[in-house]
């Protein structure tokens, strides 16, 4: 893990360049008074840096990071690459990003270039050194950010198509290997020559998507890992290299994205107000976008990017007021900008830093809030704020780098979720397939886990077992002493080895959960001839050869004699699997006239360990009583808590607990505490099974020891 300064950085995005007058010294002083620590620069403004081709303007920022060392605040500078100035669109009009083969993007809007072209890689890299070779030496600068949410779109550009083609060469050597592992005797799509290969605008193969989407993330994490290497040639050891990842972009698969980089950066954005609201006022439907909904989703954003490298990570952007468009105005209540980011830490976050710190008063986020209105006027957001900063300061190294708990491990696919955006098995609403349908599957035992109250850490299907014989994987004895409980749905596209990987994992000792879907096809996403689920129907004691979507829930029941407890309102949703139990017990059961001859839910020892199997989607009554049965003692140690309270624990650097309690409603709440533990933030003593206020929308944050 990189080193970072010893406390949480807290800040923003700052852009002196948009102010529409001076106010340097202004802003930085605010800063200073909310507790700022970092300010990230420069990435937005390529026109700015190099305003024409071979000229530089690089004098423009001194004065701001200047200010910012005499301050004591650090800087992360970014490279502008990801928005090209119009002199080398109009130079260059090439490498404008064609979305369908010949159809070009139009420009005005960001991230429009080609960035595998030789052109653009020729100026990125010179105005990227030119930069470099004029701040690297800077006392400010901490750390470099390359590029800007990459990943944004799927270039269907010439020459991004002919190295597809050189790839796929490389990958399988001739055409008869590539039709016969694509079985491109299907509808006459067998290739004579590499030639014959066709462009992705109009593909139905399967096997031709998975490569393609994979191919498309190659070229991503490729560019990132370039730009890192000239920004190493410049950094000292002192400063980090990352990008900020948007983790909804099409082309990023951050596991592989975040190898070349020191640390992980995140831009996770969440709705707020009632969205932040315990119980959760969210229909189960809502479909999760680029800003989650929920506190579960919320929780789930931070877990995804510990996940990326499995250690604490920082958070490049977040809400700072109101996000998105015009239309979308809804800024925090009071108290939740202070949740939202000890949620963050709690979860491995080392900084804090809010887009951005002005409203601007042009463009297209005209009406993304920033810290300070468009007066630019310190007001409630920043005084809220400046509240959190306190807090950082007061905490100070013990909360900067959680290692956080988890009760359940949960594997990710990136390759089984671009697989099910285009062919999606589940349908929405209206009966149209639905491209969400990966966190359809998934998110029902994420948020079971989180509703329980257990915590849970997303591993990568690659840093379980890399069947690509690369740095990442580890023993599955070693996973189950790690992660007794391992919960594996939706993962559709797999290697044998990885199936063999997880039967070893029960076998060993650990509890593996099966969830539709995962299996069924291999790596090139062709079906297997073996019985459902594949490779593993043996152990889990359970076979199926047919499914069906439903268009409505199901209700489920325990079986006679489960050890599993439902609840009264306990659902299938989505999704059954016609499930037959050959040597397992069954926990679940539909009451369905038709379905409820297949089991829901199976469970079945394997060697030193066990494996359960969930034939559907499950609901939300249903999702959280298996995850209660899955982890009947919560590594928190936290019980009986009131339906708005959560409880998040972790390993201090120091190797100390911390625990951070929330509140998540507009009234207040109290707990009980489980160990003897101190409030970090005012130093008060409270002992075993003293009571604790917590008032609307609050948190407080404890240790033990």
């Amino acid at each position: 893990m990189f080193p970072l300064p010893p406390r949480v950085l807290f800040g923003a995005a700052y852009y002196p360049e948009y102010q529409p007058y001076e106010r340097l010294k202004e802003d930085l002083d605010l800063m200073v008074e909310a507790k700022f620590t970092v300010i990230r620069v420069g990435e937005s403004v390529w026109s700015t840096w190099e305003p024409e081709d071979g000229r530089f303007d690089l004098d423009w920022l001194q004065p701001a990071l200047d200010a910012a060392h005499q301050r004591g605040i650090s800087v992360v500078l970014g490279t502008p690459t990801y928005a090209v100035p119009p002199w080398l669109a109009r130079l260059y009009p090439e490498i404008a990003i064609e979305r369908s083969t010949g159809q070009r993007m139009g420009w005005g809007s960001r991230q429009e270039a080609d960035f595998t072209h030789a052109a653009f890689r020729f100026h990125a890299e010179r105005v990227t050194r030119a930069i470099l070779a004029r701040y690297a030496e800077h006392p400010a600068v901490i750390g470099y950010q390359v590029d800007n949410e990459p990943g944004l779109h799927l270039p269907h550009n010439h020459g991004v198509f002919q190295r597809f083609v050189d790839h796929l060469r490389a990958e399988y050597g001739d055409v008869a290997t590539l039709n016969r592992e694509w079985g491109l005797v299907y509808w006459s799509h067998r290739l004579t020559d590499w030639a014959d290969l066709w462009k992705p605008d109009g593909n139905q193969q399967p096997q031709y998507d998975v490569a393609w989407r994979a191919f498309q993330a190659r070229q991503v994490t490729e560019f990132i890992a370039w730009q890192a290497s000239i920004v190493r040639e410049y950094a000292h050891p002192d400063q980090f290299v990352t990008t900020c990842i948007a983790y909804g972009h099409p082309a990023v698969e951050d596991d592989e994205l975040t190898d070349a980089l020191d640390v992980t950066a995140g831009n996770p954005y969440y709705d707020m107000q009632d969205s932040l609201a315990l119980p959760d006022p969210t229909p189960d439907e809502h479909e999760q976008q680029w800003k989650t909904t929920g506190v579960w989703a919320l929780y789930q954003s931070a877990d995804r990017i510990f996940s990326s490298r499995q250690e604490p990570f920082l958070i490049t952007e977040t809400n700072a007021q109101a996000i998105s468009g015009t239309s979308d105005n809804r800024p925090a209540f009071d108290g939740q900008w202070r949740q939202a980011a000890w949620a963050f830490v709690a979860r491995g976050a080392q900084m804090i830093e809010y887009w951005h710190w002005h409203t601007l008063h042009f463009g297209t986020e005209t009406y993304w809030g920033g810290i300070l209105p468009h007066s630019g006027k310190p007001g409630r957001v920043y005084a809220e704020l400046a509240r959190l900063g306190a807090e950082f300061e007061t905490a100070g190294a013990l909360v900067a780098g959680i290692e956080p708990d988890a009760d359940i491990a949960m594997v990710y696919s990136m390759p089984s979720k671009w697989l099910m955006q285009k062919y999606p098995p589940l349908a929405g609403p209206d009966g149209s397939p639905d491209p969400s349908s990966y966190h359809r599957i998934l998110d029902p035992f994420y948020r079971g886990a989180f509703e329980a109250g257990r915590q849970v850490r997303i591993l990568h299907a690659r840093q379980l077992h890399d069947a690509r014989g690369g740095r990442d994987g580890v023993a599955p004895e070693l996973a189950a002493q790690r992660h007794p409980v391992l919960v594996v749905p939706a993962l559709y596209l797999a290697e044998d080895s990885l199936l063999d990987w997880l039967a070893a994992y029960a076998q060993a000792g650990g509890h593996l959960v099966l969830g539709p879907r995962t299996g069924y096809a291999d790596q090139e996403a062709r079906a297997r001839h073996e019985v459902a689920p594949p490779r593993l129907a043996a152990a889990a004691g359970v076979r199926y050869d047919e499914f069906s979507n439903l268009s409505a829930p199901l209700p489920v029941r325990p079986a006679l004699g489960s050890e599993l407890t439902l609840p009264q309102d306990a659902t299938a949703t989505h999704w059954v699997e016609g499930l037959t139990a050959t040597d397992a017990t069954v926990l679940a059961e539909y009451e369905h006239p038709h379905f409820g001859r297949w089991p829901a839910a199976t469970t079945r020892r394997h060697g030193a360990g066990r494996i359960t199997y969930v034939g559907t989607a499950p609901g939300r009554g249903f999702a959280k009583a298996l995850a209660g049965w899955l982890a009947p003692a919560p590594v928190s140690g936290w019980r009986d808590l009131p339906v708005s309270v959560t409880a998040t624990t972790g390993t201090g650097a120091d190797g100390r607990r911390v625990h951070v309690v929330h509140n998540w409603s507009g009234q207040s709440a109290e707990v009980r505490v489980p160990v003897d533990l101190t409030d970090v933030l005012d130093g008060t003593p409270l002992p075993a099974d003293s009571s604790v206020r917590l008032g609307p929308w609050d948190v407080r944050v404890f240790v033990a020891g």
